[in-house]
């Protein structure tokens, strides 16, 4: 990663902050993270999906293997209950499923 200020690709180590380790650009004495973890989930949208999963039927664990998040975070969101809001679609379904 680039310096966020002058966009240089040269830095030197600064030292480690919690986990991160934090990278200095002398020349314009910026201090940075230059890597960050890129297999963050979007949370509401997971969490929407989840709850749409829980609402076909799904038991917790499978949801959980689906999502690739733990299944007692799963356990939580559907217990406890979420702040997300579904879009409601007021439009007749075309396809019924036999059972």
């Amino acid at each position: 990663m680039n310096c966020p200020t002058c966009s240089h690709i040269e830095k030197d180590k600064d030292r480690i902050v919690r986990v991160w380790q934090r990278y200095q650009r002398k020349a314009c004495h910026s201090r940075y993270i230059a890597s960050r973890k890129s297999d963050i989930k979007p949370i509401i949208e997971t969490k929407c999906l989840s709850l749409q999963l829980d609402l076909e039927g799904l038991k917790f664990r499978a949801n959980g293997r689906i999502l690739q998040i733990r299944y007692g975070t799963v356990y939580q969101w559907i217990k406890w209950g979420s702040q997300v809001s579904f879009s409601i679609i007021q439009e007749p379904a075309e396809i019924m499923e036999n059972r």
